[in-house]
């Protein structure tokens, strides 16, 4: 056995069902058990909708059709294996007869599906259809995807509901939904085509065409033999948008490359909207930003928030004012009106069934939550849909505009689609819930508002364990992103719905749980969002999880010596800076597929370009990059360590942890591995996080509760 203790893990994994079965109300196999609910759509013609059940790793398709659209919902597709191959993409055509889906993962470096189960065969990620009311059908190919990056599929359906147009392998692909003409490629374009947009007749695409240091929007006519494009620029145009008359189309227009531009400075991204006749692709500006910072392009949400609306007007988002908002203008040009005035965000929108108003989710009145709003097109003041402690997002309105439905959550329920009332909502689908979820035996947590050393004002959910007694271990929990915010319920990702789970279940076995919303987080404003001297210029972020730690200890429930930290991706990040600069403070940590050294990404990566194009303050980046990463401290690091990691990883490289352990074991720092070959960043198998959560919990009783020296023998 080695110094470090991989015995002792694959050991205690061993008891660990049955040792948290006798110390809790609830299993963790329970608390994950929900079917996690994703892709919400609605037939554009019928009063069908449909989205995706993913329960235990079984992922399936469902529809429910109105208006009892509580009563009808069933499930549809039939798979049955926790396989880790997701489905994305879902649509509906426009009658509402057909839902067209993608299966499997994208691909990555080495242009290969991801196959955590480690398949001798390989996977494939791949288009079906399958029609809903034909009784005992199975879903049919439509074609090869294999997109090339984290949520590329992209599926859009024809107007009349005869033909599906996809992104894949720089090119688009088109394809019959009966099956009977199998994916073909649609034209041969230079650069990488994206974001394709059918016309309202069916008989053009438009797509962006992606060229390095610019892009072009084009216009594919099938009665054509060549490409039409938009107003072509040297900068880069994207998110096309047809009129409902289908004579125009609406984009936005942002700068393109500049070569040898310096990298700690963070410069504004001004961005324009334009508007283009379809037929003859001239175009002209119809507005432009400012060109401070706050009036950069909001990358998060502007694809979301375009849309070309009835009486010929355009809606955008804007944070000119500080904070994510909606706007509309004419198409023609003038100026905007501003439809969301306050001090919130918005997140989801979507546009109703009559194109006069959108109906949205912001957290206003209610800042670490989620409601659904809906506001006119053409102005007026914004009315709730929904209110109270529950969480709604994803809302869609129904062809008839009779009906709204959305996914929502509360603290102690997890996702689900509902359909809102006046008076409130009602779950949809309550019969896919399972029977034992443990919502009667989970806490809810509790808003927290403190700061950080430098005056940040920071939001952070506090679980507390039930009729505890005496000083209780603590544990920080920082999510990843760093552009995500946990709420006072069940998130709307899925990998933050199970972090949720994780934080309750840990709270069951006795530990008091602090999930910081760190600066770099949505939903508090652009300055907040947008800090200076965070990621690899400086992370100041970093003293956020210091006031958390610092936090717990005021707390007279915890115990001051017994505060450790966990969290994925950036939380693995901060959850190793925790442990390298901080071992006095946090004495025990889970890093999941963290970053550990920003360096690489600018040095190893094509970031800077060629050789002749690099930026002046190329040396000056590396060393601050460097210097903002927990490696650069791995000589103070003190306090034992799990680290987790699928190798498969395309979102964080596997040679982050590989690296990382090797200075580990040079400092003598105590470290266990969970090594997942061939799961991804975020675990496709359900008995992948099973058995990671699994591990945390029993790492932390080990050496927390118990004070466990990991790596030597008892």
């Amino acid at each position: 056995m080695n110094r470090h203790g991989f015995w002792a893990l694959s050991f205690s994994l061993i008891l660990w069902s049955t040792v948290s079965s006798a110390q809790s109300p609830f299993t963790l196999e329970q608390v994950l058990s929900s079917p996690f609910p994703t892709g919400l759509v609605a037939a554009e013609h019928s009063n069908r909708v449909a989205w995706v059940f993913n329960a235990k790793g079984v992922r399936n398709v469902w529809v429910a059709d109105g208006p009892d659209y509580v009563h009808t919902a069933r499930q549809l597709t039939r798979y049955s294996a926790d396989d880790g191959q997701p489905i994305a993409s879902l649509r509906l055509t426009p009658d509402g007869k057909t839902v067209v889906y993608a299966v499997g993962a994208e691909l990555n470096g080495e242009q290969e599906s991801a196959n955590p189960e480690s398949l001798t065969k390989g996977a494939r990620q791949q288009v079906f259809a399958m029609d809903v009311d034909a009784s005992g059908t199975a879903p049919r190919p439509l074609g090869d995807m294999g997109c090339p990056e984290e949520e590329c599929e992209d599926i859009q359906v024809s107007s009349e509901g005869k033909w599906v147009v996809w992104s894949a392998k720089k090119k688009l692909w088109l394809a019959s939904v009966d099956g009977r003409q199998p994916a073909k490629e649609l034209a041969t374009v230079r650069g990488t085509a994206v974001q394709p947009h059918w016309s309202p007749d069916g008989k053009h695409i438009a797509f962006v065409s992606q060229r390095d240091d610019h892009s072009l929007i084009g216009i594919y006519d099938f009665e054509g033999s060549s490409i039409r494009f938009l107003a072509p620029s040297v900068d880069k145009d994207s998110f096309p948008r047809w009129s409902p008359d289908g004579k125009w189309i609406v984009f936005v227009r942002s700068a393109g490359d500049q070569q040898k531009r310096p990298l700690i400075p963070i410069p504004p991204k001004p961005w324009s909207l334009w508007i283009a006749d379809a037929a003859s692709g001239s175009g002209h500006m119809i507005w432009h930003s400012g060109d401070k910072i706050d009036d950069s392009l909001p990358e998060l949400t502007e694809d979301v928030s375009l849309h070309f609306a009835a009486d010929g007007r355009v809606v955008f988002a804007s944070e000119q004012d500080g904070r994510n908002h909606l706007y509309s203008i004419a198409s023609m040009g003038g100026a905007p009106i501003l439809l969301t005035p306050g001090d919130f965000d918005v997140e989801d929108v979507t546009l109703s069934a009559d194109n006069r108003s959108i109906i949205y989710s912001s957290n206003q009145d209610d800042v670490d939550r989620r409601h659904l709003w809906r506001v006119p097109v053409a102005g007026g003041i914004p009315q709730p849909l929904t209110r109270g402690e529950a969480m709604e997002w994803s809302p869609i309105e129904t062809a008839d505009g009779n009906s709204i439905l959305c996914l929502g959550s509360t603290a102690t329920s997890p996702a689900m689609p509902y359909q809102v009332r006046a008076d409130g909502r009602e779950m949809v689908a309550r019969q896919a819930l399972p029977a034992d979820f443990p919502s009667a035996a989970l806490v809810t947590p509790k808003q927290v508002i403190f700061k950080s050393e430098d005056g940040i004002t920071l939001h952070g959910q506090l679980f507390l364990p039930r009729n505890a007694k005496g000083k209780l271990p603590a544990l920080v929990f920082t999510h990843g992103g760093p552009i995500r915010q946990m709420m006072l319920g069940f998130h709307y990702m899925d990998y933050y719905h199970n972090a949720y789970a994780e934080n309750q279940y840990l709270a069951s076995q006795g530990y008091v749980v602090l999930s910081v919303n760190y600066r770099l987080g949505i939903m508090y404003g652009r300055a907040f969002r947008e800090a200076p001297n965070t990621v690899w210029r400086g992370a100041a972020e970093y003293k956020d999880v210091i006031a958390a730690g610092r936090y717990l200890q005021s707390l007279p429930e915890v115990d001051a010596q017994k505060i450790g930290l966990w969290g994925g991706s950036y939380g693995g990040f901060l959850t190793a800076m925790g442990l390298a600069k901080n071992s006095d403070l946090f004495k025990s940590g889970v890093d999941f597929h963290g970053v550990h050294d920003w360096s690489v990404f600018l040095t190893q990566r094509p970031y800077f370009g060629s050789v002749a194009n690099r930026p002046p303050d190329e040396e000056s980046a590396v060393k601050l990059a460097w210097e903002s990463s927990p490696d650069h401290y791995v000589s103070t690091w003190k306090s034992p360590v799990l680290l987790i990691h699928g190798d498969d990883d395309r979102n964080v490289p596997f040679s982050q942890t590989v690296d990382l352990v090797q200075r580990l074991r040079t400092q003598n720092v105590p470290f266990e591995q969970l090594i997942l070959p061939d799961e991804i960043h975020g675990f496709l198998l359900w008995r992948s996080w099973i058995r990671v959560y699994g591990a945390t919990s029993n790492f932390f009783d080990r050496t927390l509760k118990q004070g466990e020296q990991i790596g030597k023998k008892p």
